[in-house]
């Protein structure tokens, strides 16, 4: 029952109703990634037909974060390769970095120097700085 009313009310933990039942009907498997999300895309490839392209979706692994996409699956989900990862052999580049997660709201998000709530003091205004008033 609990299984239920989360895909029932809830999209940011992994697919809705709705999601479920048109990835049953339309969707063809494309893989799986390192995270455990899957990949789908309509079967018709039919490009003419509309002139629209296939549609492409993703099914997360527990909560819903778009930046937990892998870099060769992010490529493709965004029509921006034609072949996805599982179907040929992607290599990270070297400049690319592996996943790290959004850290906004816990403990390692990113304070910069002087922010309010970093561990840092904020450094003392020097004498260039006038206040204004009317």
């Amino acid at each position: 029952m609990g299984w239920f009313l989360t895909e029932l009310f809830t999209w940011w933990n992994g697919q809705t109703m709705g999601t479920r039942w048109y990835t049953r009907r339309k969707g063809e498997k494309v893989g799986t990634d390192e995270f455990g999300n899957t990949y789908y895309r309509t079967p018709d490839r039919d490009r003419t037909a509309g002139g629209f392209a296939e549609r492409r979706w993703v099914i997360y692994n527990g909560y819903a974060d778009a930046s937990t996409i892998p870099t060769g699956w992010h490529g493709w989900i965004h029509h921006r390769v034609e072949t996805p990862p599982s179907q040929q052999s992607y290599t990270p580049r070297n400049w690319q970095r592996p996943h790290k997660p959004n850290g906004t709201g816990s403990a390692a998000a990113y304070r910069p120097k002087g922010s309010i709530v970093g561990a840092d003091q904020r450094p003392r205004s020097t004498g260039d700085y006038e206040a204004w008033t009317p």
